[in-house]
């Protein structure tokens, strides 16, 4: 690595990001319109899942990420945090295993935002494999190639692209909903009552919770980028609780102005979540805003690949600067960004959906894939849930400009319920779906065979540490 490369590395980086940036990291990470119709699916019992969610994982991590963010705002987001009260090999696997989940992960947003842009240009496109891979591969190396110039460029575009493709669109939807509830026209759903909103819980419908706790899963990703941020200890809170209320008011409004208009069968028939706005718009007599919807929609879908795509990159890189992973890992250019791990990350993911594009007959292999980054994100947040009540034991003087209140009861309801709610998704997302034959064993074994497989490289680097890989300012972060 040149000398410019290191005055240039995340240890020099210039404050750029405010709350406003912080606040719209999180947005485009966690807002996600492809969920809506999926949940709308659920007719006003979507409120009572949307509870669950928010008492059991988002207000949770967002308490949680609030105090450990402003307490250790040296970087590298849930490696600091979980370093901090586990030691290396704690923090180190916390972060791997957000990094590892995306590289399965990445496929699914990619086919996301081909398959929407193919409604503004011919749906039929969508049928095509070359073009899908096609698009796949641009939004993906056109993301990396954003990343690659450094926080300052992706902020920029994140700040622009968030608004534009996730939270624009989600308006569109909510004053679409509430004309079409006031105009008179016909409302699917049956009358609101308290009845209405309390979700079914039972064999069938298990599998869901670990989709509706995880459905916030994002929230901590603003912490990746503390090396950038001007104030971290009085943003961080800030932008919390602001991308929060961002998120549970586009998601929970939108959802339902779809679910009053499309029945229920047609969204359980729909393919995605243009075919659904594509019936909506119809419906309220907008169908010409159906192409530059999915444009604006295809843009979301970029931006939130770009949250997740840069912000456990740049963790990977700080693991790597202090020592814990070889010199390659940690070759950064002039603009800071951590080339080689994005490099590495872009190469295995366009591997994974060239498979997942090309070979359908892989599809069921594919689906114990998509279970295990269920499994890797839990073990992230169960690590960060302990972290922030070990922290209060281990490190009771460390100051945090925001503490959860309550002093260590507080700590200890916030904390606890998110273990639960994450620990229960962690032994739910293990339930094979009704589709896979082989048996259950044969699908559980896979699952914790391959989430083990994905956890466990954080020790095999730290067992085979070397002391020339430490770089020599590495110290110089705080």
């Amino acid at each position: 690595m040149t000398d410019d490369a290191v005055s240039a590395s995340p240890l020099a980086s210039k404050k750029v990001l405010g709350l406003f940036a912080l606040a719209m990291i999180n947005v485009a990470a966690v807002l996600s319109i492809r969920n809506f119709p999926s949940m709308a699916i659920y007719g006003w019992s979507c409120i009572g899942w949307y509870i669950i969610g928010a008492i059991l994982f988002l207000i949770p991590i967002s308490l949680a990420g609030a105090e450990l963010a402003t307490g250790w705002p040296e970087g590298g987001g849930v490696y600091a945090w979980v370093k901090q009260a586990f030691g290396e090999k704690g923090g180190f696997t916390a972060l791997f295993c957000e990094w590892s989940n995306n590289l399965v992960w990445f496929p699914t947003v990619l086919s996301f935002i081909a398959s929407t842009l193919a409604f503004a240009l011919t749906p039929a496109l969508a049928n095509s494999s070359w073009y899908m891979f096609t698009v796949m591969m641009i939004a993906f190396w056109g993301t990396t190639a954003i990343a690659y110039f450094g926080e300052e460029v992706s902020t920029k575009f994140g700040n622009v692209g968030v608004i534009l493709g996730s939270i624009i669109p989600s308006v569109l939807i909510i004053i679409l909903g509430l004309w079409w509830f006031g105009s008179g026209a016909t409302i699917v759903l049956p009358p609101l009552s308290l009845g209405a909103m309390v979700p079914t819980i039972n064999a069938s419908t298990l599998p869901f919770f670990a989709t509706i706790i995880l459905l916030f899963a994002g929230m901590e990703m603003a912490g990746f980028h503390a090396l950038e941020t001007k104030n971290p200890q009085k943003d961080f809170p800030k932008a919390m609780a602001l991308s929060a209320v961002i998120i549970v008011i586009c998601t929970v409004l939108a959802t339902l102005a779809i679910a009053v208009v499309i029945p229920a069968d047609q969204l359980n028939l729909a393919s995605g979540v243009m075919q659904a706005i594509e019936y909506f718009f119809k419906a309220a007599g907008v169908s010409w805003l159906v192409a530059p919807m999915a444009i604006l929609i295809t843009l979301g879908g970029v931006v939130s690949l770009a949250a997740w795509l840069i912000g456990p990159a740049k963790g990977l890189g700080i693991v790597a600067e202090e020592g814990n992973m070889p010199p390659l890992f940690d070759n950064t250019n002039k603009y800071g960004a951590p080339v080689a791990v994005l490099l590495i990350q872009a190469l295995i993911g366009s591997a994974i959906s060239l498979l997942y594009v090309f070979l359908p007959s892989v599809n069921q292999a594919y689906w114990i894939l998509s279970a295990m980054t269920v499994e890797l994100l839990c073990i992230v947040y169960i690590l960060v849930f302990a972290s922030v009540i070990k922290l209060r034991y281990s490190q009771p003087d460390t100051p945090r400009p925001f503490r959860i209140p309550g002093g260590k009861a507080g700590v200890w309801i916030v904390g606890g319920l998110g273990l639960f709610g994450t620990v229960f998704a962690f032994f739910v997302g293990l339930m094979p779906p009704s589709y896979f034959t082989t048996g259950w064993y044969t699908y559980v074994g896979a699952v914790l065979f391959g989430t083990f497989i994905l956890a466990v490289p954080p020790l095999v680097f730290l067992k085979f540490k070397k002391p020339g890989w430490l770089k020599k300012n590495a110290g110089e972060r705080r």
